[in-house]
């Protein structure tokens, strides 16, 4: 857009600066959204430390000691929240992505799209996994 026609598309809004940008940009919920990324994140770090001495303790173990472990109560319910919360926070860190760098709308909704719809199916089929061999199925 030229310089001139800027102009024109200015002189013809007479609102005030102010009334233009209010209820737009980061303030309107990026608020949130940045809250639930850190809250995310602090789940993440005890779940990682705890995930890292789970795969330690599966170094030399055979198939039905794996199955064991990941059966304990506590383990099954901290794997799960493992794969929610580590679903969840990637699907919040490529939505930051996807709109900082993609400029084209309809390219932005469809990643956007596809993004959360693969983070659900991954997130409900690992959930399933840790559910059958926790309940011995």
């Amino acid at each position: 857009m030229s310089a001139e026609a800027k102009d024109v598309n200015n002189e013809a809004d007479l609102r005030h600066p102010l009334k233009r940008a209010r209820g737009l940009g980061s303030a309107k919920a990026g608020a949130g959204h940045w809250w639930t990324q850190r809250v995310t994140a602090a789940a993440l770090a005890p779940l990682v430390i705890w995930l890292v001495i789970l795969v330690l303790s599966l170094l030399h173990a055979d198939a039905a000691g794996a199955r064991a472990l990941v059966a304990r109560p506590w383990n099954a319910l901290l794997l799960i929240a493992f794969v929610i919360a580590a679903a969840w926070h990637a699907v919040l860190g490529l939505q930051v992505i996807v709109e900082d760098y993609v400029h084209t709308p309809w390219k932005a909704l469809t990643l956007l799209v596809v993004i959360k719809f693969l983070a659900v199916l991954g997130a409900l089929a690992s959930v399933l996994a840790v559910l059958r061999i926790a309940l011995g199925a």
